[in-house]
């Protein structure tokens, strides 16, 4: 088994669920009526179709991680790999995704926002592994 997938699939998971609960918990919940899973409570600046555009796409970006996560794990798991084109194809745009990923967030958060170091070991354990 590769341990550099692996580790970096098992952050994949890792940041998707930590990015949908924190989310929930930090910025939806003060936005959502009593018993909604979807969050409707807009105002002047944020409409109500804006927001719920907003959850959607929040939680999108953690299925999105866990997807990556599970191409990851099944990489990883395979004995004796042979780089192939499409292995390699793969893996590079993992690479690419989580260090322009990355970058966006540094830049769009100044920083502030640890997920970009996540974001970066996961792309550099991806760059190792291959």
């Amino acid at each position: 088994m590769n341990s550099y997938l692996l580790i970096a699939s098992i952050l994949s998971f890792f940041l998707g669920a930590a990015h949908s609960f924190l989310g929930e918990y930090l910025i939806f919940k003060n936005k959502k009526e009593k018993g909604n899973l979807v969050p409707s409570k807009g105002n002047v600046e944020l409409k109500e179709r804006h927001l719920r555009i907003l959850w959607a796409t929040w939680h999108l970006a953690s299925v999105f991680g866990w997807c990556i996560g599970a191409i990851l794990l099944k990489i990883a798991a395979i004995e004796n790999l042979k780089n192939t084109e499409l292995i390699d194809l793969i893996l590079n745009a993992i690479i690419c995704t989580m260090f322009l990923s990355s970058a966006l967030v540094l830049v769009g958060t100044k920083g502030k926002h640890p997920g970009w170091i996540v974001l970066l070991l996961i792309g550099i354990l991806t760059l190792i592994g291959n």
